[in-house]
């Protein structure tokens, strides 16, 4: 519903990297909404576990400091790369039909699998 609104009352497509990435170099206009839409992300999850504390479990990570940043890293270059993050490419261009958001996340769908293929039962 947010993707849509946002789309429908913006024209612009609702992903992450587009809206940390306008922080870097911001414009004045743009600064409040997306200050505001990246506390919500953090404030909803927060209000959540506050209200309803055995609702959501704590994420198990099972990967070392240098491996996180590594991937990190990683995300942040496909995302340049692939001119957008995978929300903007899997929630919204794919809700709008765009082809190139198709190619993307096949792309990094199809990338993930193999990563974890590899890493569970090859290196394992």
């Amino acid at each position: 519903i947010a993707s849509a609104a946002f789309i429908l009352l913006n024209g612009r497509v609702l992903g992450i990297s587009g809206i940390v990435g306008g922080l870097l170099a911001p414009r004045r206009a743009d600064i409040g909404w997306r200050l505001s839409f990246l506390l919500g992300l953090l404030l909803a999850p927060t209000a959540l576990t506050l209200l309803a504390p055995g609702l959501i479990r704590a994420p198990r990570i099972d990967a070392g400091t240098l491996t996180l940043i590594a991937a990190g890293l990683l995300v942040g270059f496909g995302t340049r790369y692939g001119s957008g993050c995978t929300s903007g490419h899997g929630v919204c261009g794919l809700s709008r039909l765009s082809p190139r958001s198709l190619v993307a996340t096949l792309s990094f769908m199809g990338t993930g699998f193999a990563t974890v293929f590899v890493m569970r039962h090859l290196l394992a």
